[in-house]
């Protein structure tokens, strides 16, 4: 090729490589290589190229000969020689059995540095055992498994519910999220721009707190909301009227909810009496994820709630009925529930199983 000669780029080659060129988290290797081609597709000769990027002349020619022959693709490291590390059963066994049964003296749980540490193997070694027997020490979830005497058959109401719905009837997952706080950051929020995400201050004023009351309709995925000052049964009563109001009265009503206190006052069972299309389906104790609507409060929670600054409870209202008037007509649909009372129930016992086992091996 004549030094003269320049490289006809595609459009959609120079676009990425002059994209790789501003990107200035990019590696200097690629950095160079992308401007070497761009150099040249302008006309530059190969030893002005290598002059103005600082670089030899036969470090220009091994890239441009790399990018004629293979295209974008060349400008990328070959794959280098040599044998690959291994990992013997042996090496793979010491450290299966260090993650599950010891601990490092300086932490709570191991880490990828300090397994190398302790095996005396290679970072990739660690990574690769741990991801073939899907271990993942950095990971902790929380659990609770119910005591609920009645536990069985509860499960086999609610998803019996959820799985096949009465006919003539509305189906309503029901609770409480209370005292959810008006949280104003102490100074403004510094919005999200290229290449940095959006700060806000870690601390913050307090400026009073909102109790929601929910219905979560399981076959249109509408929710019925109140909001109140206060979390007492006469709230609670005082949003099963609303319910009451705001349904069609021929239809029998079926509420799944938790065991509060709130929910079994004399008030509130006089009143479900004198309104017999109501009936009431508790959940076992310490389940709250059998209720559906406890799915929906994650996402006001992540959606509405947590980014928000509120300098008024008035102001978190405002959010909050906002964001469900948006589910509504944006986002709701249909509650499907999978998991059959079997499948839970079986889980459930391989899980007091397991405690029982470690509770006997301490």
């Amino acid at each position: 090729m004549s030094a003269l000669t320049p490289i006809v780029l595609p459009v959609e080659d120079r676009l990425k490589l002059e994209a790789c060129v501003r990107r200035t988290t990019a590696p200097h290797r690629d950095v160079l290589r992308a401007s070497i081609i761009l150099q040249l597709a302008d006309g530059t000769s190969i030893t002005d190229t290598a002059h103005k990027l600082n670089c030899c002349t036969a470090t220009v020619t091994r890239w441009t000969h790399r990018y004629l022959t293979s295209g974008l693709s060349g400008l990328k490291d070959a794959p280098r020689s040599g044998q690959p590390t291994k990992i013997t059963p042996e090496v793979r066994k010491r450290v299966l059995d260090m993650t599950v049964h010891s601990l490092p003296k300086e932490a709570s749980h191991w880490s990828v540095r300090l397994m190398v540490k302790y095996a005396g193997i290679t970072h990739w070694q660690v990574t690769q055992i741990w991801k073939d027997a899907g271990l993942k020490p950095h990971l902790l979830h929380t659990f609770k498994i119910s005591q609920d005497p009645l536990f069985a058959e509860k499960v086999h109401d609610i998803v019996g519910i959820y799985m096949d719905p009465p006919n003539n009837a509305i189906v309503l997952s029901v609770d409480e999220k209370t005292q959810i706080q008006a949280l104003d950051r102490t100074q403004p929020m510094l919005p999200l721009q290229p290449r940095l995400a959006a700060c806000r201050t870690h601390d913050y004023k307090r400026n009073g707190t909102v109790n929601l009351y929910a219905a979560f309709d399981i076959l249109t995925g509408k929710v019925l909301g109140r909001l109140t000052k206060r979390h007492r049964a006469k709230e609670f009563l005082d949003f099963l009227k609303q319910i009451d109001r705001a349904t069609p009265k021929g239809l029998d009503l079926h509420l799944i909810l938790d065991n509060s206190s709130t929910h079994k006052t004399k008030a509130v069972r006089d009143w479900l009496e004198a309104h017999p299309r109501f009936a009431m389906h508790f959940t076992p104790t310490s389940a709250s994820w059998l209720n559906a609507v406890e799915g929906w409060f994650a996402q006001l929670e992540r959606r509405a709630v947590h980014r928000g600054s509120f300098n008024s409870a008035e102001a978190l209202r405002k959010e909050i009925k906002r964001f469900i008037k948006a589910h509504n007509e944006e986002s709701s649909k249909p509650f499907i529930w999978k998991k059959s009372a079997e499948s839970i129930l079986t889980a459930v016992a391989k899980a007091k199983l397991s405690l029982l086992n470690k509770a006997h091996a301490n």
